[in-house]
């Protein structure tokens, strides 16, 4: 078997274009119309919450954390995550989830909001937010939109439209 050295790191601009190709070969060129890509659009990631995954120093994953304001909750949205097909099934996803939401969750985020499936992030923490409580720019499949809450009353003020925040 081969070894890896895999090592996780905050993202950078020199990361872009690896970032790209691996957020192309994962979800192809439809990813710009979705309603989460269209959250996206409207300002900036913080780069100080994403993080990319290296394996002998080449750059196989990643994930971006964007600010947001989700009814009354200021959050993050986490996305895109997506890992090369080569190093798929290692976990590594999957810490890429937990070394952001954990960043989010100490610069004082809310929350962490996501588009995606249940049955991968429920054992990650997340939880389905109430039916059509948030209006996304696009059409969203309701029983995909996810929290990691980190205060007991945010399924409460999760209502209402969700968007870029500065």
């Amino acid at each position: 078997m081969l070894k890896h050295d895999l090592v996780y790191l905050t993202e950078d601009a020199s990361h872009d274009a690896a970032i790209e190709i691996i957020n192309e070969e994962a979800f192809g060129p439809g990813r710009h119309v979705r309603a989460a890509a269209r959250i996206r659009e409207q300002g900036p990631h913080d780069r100080s919450l994403s993080f990319i995954c290296t394996d002998d120093g080449e750059t196989i994953a990643s994930v971006r954390m964007t600010p947001i304001l989700a009814g009354g909750v200021a959050g993050h949205l986490l996305g895109p995550l997506a890992v090369r097909p080569s190093h798929k099934n290692r976990g590594i996803g999957r810490e890429l989830v937990r070394i952001a939401a954990e960043a989010a969750r100490r610069k004082g985020s809310e929350a962490v909001i996501l588009v995606g499936d249940p049955p991968y992030y429920g054992p990650l923490g997340f939880e389905t937010v109430a039916w059509k409580a948030l209006l996304f720019p696009g059409p969203v499949d309701p029983a995909r939109v996810l929290v990691m809450p980190f205060a007991a009353d945010v399924h409460a003020r999760l209502k209402g439209v969700i968007g870029w925040r500065e």
